[in-house]
């Protein structure tokens, strides 16, 4: 029986990067396979999962990253013994693919890990969520709009961003540690698979540019964002006889557009409202009235809800890969106005929303009115019909296996 071992920080569902991964595992399984999930242990505890988990690390061992990044900017290069026990761990389980999803989440150093698989033989794909395997800091750079990673990187602009150091500086160094780790690997057995093609590009910049890239759009679950009755949330939040503009962002911030809502929010007429899903308690007494911030959910059907009570989602953002929370809402039979940022357009068409300039507020909310000028019904049915045709989980998730038979056929004809 064939197996597979991903590898991400974190389980949770709640997680684009979580789901993904479970979904994938659930996948594996009713095709036959046996499926392994590493996780970091002190970060995400024992959650709910069909495949077998395979925890890394503990508290202390997170603490401890976390305290390395924090002080010295060496995130990735902590948990040393927590790897050495995982790799101990990866030969009991002989998968044949590694599926890895992120690597940093203060549970792994990537030295000891790509140490093991660059001289072990199984084959790795390695789907990338954002840009921190090739840079020497940031997970994202399109908001400072930094290009240092094409070259070296050096005195970062975005030391205190995630992964935040507040002391020292090591930019140039991380850059140096991780081409000399993931380059390592042999170029037959390692496939990169940037979820957007704007990724891609990006990546043929980096000095990974040699490798092999098969782009893989993320998927959804269908049966789950679906349209649906949206009269409950709008009685529960007040929305009746509203045109209900939609954000929703597991953490909001400057990056994904939330300045951008709050000078919207100036801008509306009385028959108009935000409702922003994702804001924290201490950030609600900083927004308007006429924005209805909501905590994070881990309620699936009331956010299907919320997505097909929306005139429009609307996704402000900055800087993305490809956001799942687009897929969503189209999903839902609700159009997608967006910024022109990284892969956050590669889910719209004509049918599925509209695209503003970076910085465009205005053009944000006259993209709102022009959408609701038509009917939502009209609005649904496009929308739900690009979904079904490009957003199946089960659809997307197939080329991974796919992939998987090719590596495996490379390696056994070596």
């Amino acid at each position: 029986m064939k197996r597979l071992l991903q590898i991400n920080p974190v389980l949770r569902v709640s997680t684009s990067t979580g789901r993904i991964m479970q979904e994938i595992g659930e996948l594996a399984l009713n095709n036959g396979w046996e499926s392994y999930v590493a996780y970091a242990k002190g970060r995400d505890g024992v959650k709910p999962c069909a495949s077998q988990i395979v925890p890394v690390g503990n508290v202390w061992s997170t603490a401890w990253h976390g305290l390395q990044t924090r002080l010295f900017d060496r995130h990735g290069l902590a948990s040393t013994q927590a790897t050495h026990a995982f790799v101990r761990r990866i030969e009991e389980i002989a998968p044949d693919i590694i599926h890895i999803h992120n690597l940093h989440g203060y549970f792994l150093d990537y030295r000891v890990l790509f140490r093991y698989l660059s001289r072990c033989g199984i084959p790795v794909v390695w789907t990338v969520h954002d840009c921190w395997l090739y840079t020497g800091h940031c997970y994202y750079y399109s908001y400072v709009g930094c290009d240092k990673w094409q070259r070296g990187c050096n005195h970062c602009p975005q030391k205190k961003e995630f992964p935040a150091s507040w002391l020292f500086d090591r930019s140039a160094r991380n850059y140096v540690d991780k081409r000399a780790a993931f380059a390592s690997m042999p170029h037959e057995g390692l496939v990169f698979v940037p979820v957007s093609h704007w990724l891609e590009g990006e990546m043929r910049r980096s000095f990974l540019r040699d490798y092999d890239f098969q782009v893989i759009h993320n998927g959804i679950n269908l049966d789950v964002f679906r349209v649906c009755d949206p009269r409950g949330v709008v009685a529960k939040y007040g929305l009746e006889g509203k045109h209900v503009i939609l954000g929703v962002a597991s953490i909001w911030s400057k990056e994904k557009g939330l300045d951008d809502f709050v000078a919207m929010a100036a801008m509306l007429r009385r028959d108009e409202v935000i409702v922003l899903v994702g804001v924290k308690e201490e950030q609600k007494s900083r927004l308007p009235r006429n924005i209805v911030a909501i905590g994070r959910t881990e309620n699936v059907r009331q956010l299907a809800e919320l997505y097909a009570c929306a005139d429009a989602f609307v996704n402000p953002t900055w800087q993305d890969n490809y956001p799942t929370v687009n897929l969503e809402a189209i999903a839902c039979g609700t159009p997608v106005v967006t910024y022109r940022t990284g892969g956050s357009v590669e889910a719209i068409t004509p049918e599925t929303g509209r695209i503003v300039e970076q910085g465009d507020v205005a053009g944000l909310l006259g993209a709102v009115r022009d959408i609701a000028r038509r009917r939502k019904a009209d609005w649904q049915s496009l929308c739900r019909a690009h979904a079904l045709a490009h957003f199946d989980k089960n659809e997307c998730y197939a080329d991974y296996f796919r992939l998987y038979d090719a590596l495996m056929g490379r390696r056994s004809n070596k």
